[in-house]
Formats: structure tokens, C-alpha cells, sequence
């Protein structure tokens, strides 16, 4: 069985043939990049969203997730790749980080459409 499945695996990787669409890959990566998905901080569209509120030294405080889908792609693929305050550190490949982009641009675009 081990090695039937070595053999298949290759086959699974560089076939044309996909059991799912650009579309839905995109979605999984943002519901579930690597643990936590964007769409906690970000929302679902990417526009934003607030996580928590909280009093550090007697002041109150809002945690956020930052707008991303109006973001021109060189900067958020910068963003990405550079350690930022409460950003988990993905380490996504540049297919990857197409991917996400091109779904948060057609999630705003089908949301403007409405």
C-alpha cells in the first residue's frame, strides 16, 4: 500500500486534470491559509474587520485586521512576506499568494456588483 501510494502521488501532483477550480483553491487559502484564516482579521471580503477590544493601561484599545482588498498587488505581496504586529507569518509560495489576491479582488468585484 505505502508504495502504491509513492507511485501515485506524482501523478496527482503534475496532472492537468484538478478536482477543484482556481477559484475554490483561492478560498480554501483564504478561509485556512496555515492555521488561522485571513478572514478572522480581514472579514470575508477582505474589507476589515475588528477582532477584539480591550483596556490595556487604563486605556481602551481596538485590535484590527486591516482593509486588504484595495490593495494593489505589489503591495500585498510586500505584506505578505514581511513580519508585521499580530500578523502570523504564512510563508506562502508566489502561486499561492496570486491566488489570494486574485480571490479578494473577485469577492469585492461580486460584492459591488449586488
Amino acid at each position: 500500500m505505502k508504495y502504491t501510494l509513492i507511485l501515485l502521488v506524482p501523478i496527482f501532483l503534475f496532472s492537468d486534470t484538478s478536482f477543484i477550480t482556481p477559484m475554490e483553491y483561492a478560498s480554501q487559502l483564504y478561509k485556512n491559509p496555515r492555521g488561522i484564516g485571513c478572514e478572522h482579521c480581514h472579514g470575508i471580503n477582505g474589507e476589515g474587520k475588528i477582532v477584539a477590544r480591550y483596556i490595556d493601561k487604563k486605556k481602551k484599545k481596538i485590535f484590527s485586521g486591516p482593509v486588504i482588498n484595495n490593495l494593489d498587488f505589489y503591495v500585498f505581496n510586500k505584506a505578505l512576506n514581511k513580519r508585521k504586529r499580530g500578523m502570523p507569518r504564512y510563508f506562502l509560495i508566489n502561486s499561492e499568494i496570486k491566488a489570494l489576491y486574485f480571490y479578494l479582488q473577485e469577492q469585492k468585484e461580486r460584492k459591488n456588483d449586488k
